[in-house]
């Protein structure tokens, strides 16, 4: 009958090492994998033993055994392992003291020299691991504290071991939850060239393997499998769609007078989503050009839309219940995914760096011709902006769980004035200089420290609480700043432009 320890050990490792291999460690050489010690009290040494298996310097992602109640020649120590010794040794696991906690079993075999308590530790996948802020690791047989070099190379292999979320496997999901038909006969072709294709004999789970889009250890589809090609994603992922309202006037508290959901696979969805932009969004209307020619102007040029939806889906975070939020307003479209700027990209080299939090999903869009993944995005938008008459977008990036991006719509007034200065010679004139946005306005105005009071009434608002949700707050930390950062509800707090 299993006690309590063996059964934490069961849990814990199911291949626990046999009473067979135990005899065999005591007289291992494999020195780096096995610590023998007659000591039952030495709790730093146990804890740095620990520490040392858990970094495997060596990189054999074998186990490694500390072993109490042996010499180091392997004879036993006519050690009696209680109840009392089995706690103080499982307790290291989780007492805090070495971190990221260690993957270890703990259990007692009897000898007729002896009791063995062996502790068994897996090799982490996220070193360095860290006995009270020291990382230990095992040279040989002996045991030391990590050097500067040596951290870099454990930092190293755990960017190595660490999956993005869309590589994972799908534990609930089944083969049968992918669309393989759409695979096999459309998306492969395009990754894959034809001689590769006619040659490649093996079994689909071994093809869509191939490419990361199933985990044969735990036979299932990865998550980019689902979010890419998944019969129904929502199911798995629940905030995995797009969520379209057009309201009416300047903000949320307007009239809804449309909505949308936009679900399923992706390679059903963008299609869709291109098309809605297209045919749902993008508006044109003749605008005078000379006094007997009119050309078509649009609210928004189509492609600066598409790439920033194309963007939301293929870096929001996917763990996230919330949707990718596309809202549309009188004058301007507001579009918010969940997840803030990932890996090497911040806010103070946005958009100069990229970096994917869905990687296997960024290349099947870029397979499938949707991205190009160039690094070209932002810089593409603001062009397509500038030329079809908007204003730049504006992004915020400061927040952690959300990116939200702002897009302006061409003005009519403007755009009369600007036609109407151009008729003598014939020909259409830019957009009017003298027409500013809400943006622009503030941060014009707040070249000196201004408050909240002070630039809700400069730009025409009453409600101070909106109007700092709506404008003051997307451009803090991007155009303007406060002046008390510390305290930002302060009723002293004023902002100045950057």
């Amino acid at each position: 009958m299993l006690n309590k320890f063996s059964i934490f050990a069961y849990y814990n490792c199911l291949d626990m090492i046999t009473k067979d291999e135990v005899l065999e460690l005591l007289t291992s050489t494999e020195t780096y994998r096995v610590e023998r010690t007659i000591s039952t009290g030495n709790m730093d040494k146990f804890c740095e033993a620990i520490c040392a298996f858990a970094n495997d310097m060596p990189n054999s992602r074998k186990n490694g055994y500390l072993i109490i109640g042996a010499h180091d020649d392997g004879t036993l120590s006519e050690l009696k392992v209680d109840d009392a010794l089995m706690k103080k040794i499982s307790g290291i696991r989780s007492d805090g003291n070495i971190l990221p906690l260690p993957t270890m079993s703990v259990d007692r075999f009897v000898f007729p020299e002896g009791d063995l308590l062996v502790a068994e530790v897996r090799p982490s996948d996220l070193p360095p691991v860290r006995y009270r802020g020291r990382a230990f690791i095992r040279i040989g047989p002996r045991r030391d504290i990590a050097t500067e070099a040596e951290e870099r190379i454990l930092a190293e292999r755990r960017c190595s071991f660490m999956a993005t979320f869309d590589a994972t496997p799908c534990l609930n999901a089944k083969l049968e939850d992918l669309d393989v038909d759409y695979i096999k006969n459309t998306y492969l072709p395009k990754f894959l060239d034809e001689d590769t294709l006619t040659t490649d004999k093996r079994d689909i789970k071994e093809q869509l393997a191939s490419i990361h889009l199933y985990d044969r250890e735990n036979d299932c589809p990865t998550y980019a499998g689902i979010i890419l090609f998944g019969t129904n994603p929502k199911y798995f992922l629940l905030g995995d769609y797009v969520q379209f309202v057009r309201f009416a006037g300047k903000d949320k508290g307007g009239d809804i007078l449309n909505e949308r959901q936009f679900s399923g696979p992706l390679y059903k969805m963008l299609p869709a989503l291109e098309s809605f932009v297209k045919d749902g969004i993008i508006t044109q209307r003749p605008v005078p050009e000379s006094l007997f020619r009119e050309k078509t102007v649009w609210n928004y040029p189509e492609g600066a839309i598409r790439e920033l939806m194309m963007n939301a889906c293929m870096h929001r975070d996917y763990q996230s219940n919330m949707p990718i939020r596309l809202y549309q307003f009188d004058n301007y479209i507001e579009i918010m995914n969940a997840g803030g700027l990932y890996g090497e990209a911040r806010p103070e080299n946005f958009p100069s760096v990229n970096d994917y939090r869905n990687p296997l999903v960024a290349e099947a869009m870029r397979v499938m011709k949707y991205v190009n993944k160039f690094n070209r995005g932002v810089t593409r938008v603001q062009e397509m902006l500038k030329e079809n008459g908007n204003t730049p977008a504006v992004f915020d990036v400061n927040t952690i769980t959300a990116f939200r991006v702002t897009v302006q719509a061409t003005n009519e007034a403007d755009l009369s004035k600007g036609t109407s200065q151009g008729t003598s010679q014939g020909t259409s004139q830019p957009p009017s200089q003298d027409y500013k946005t809400i943006e622009e306005k503030i941060i014009e105005f707040c070249k000196k420290p201004r408050s909240l009071a002070e630039i809700v009434t400069y730009c025409g608002f009453q409600n101070k609480r909106k109007f700092r949700e709506r404008y003051i707050n997307p451009l803090v930390g991007f155009s303007i700043q406060m002046t008390i950062p510390d305290k930002p509800t302060s009723r002293f707090q004023k902002y100045i432009a950057k």
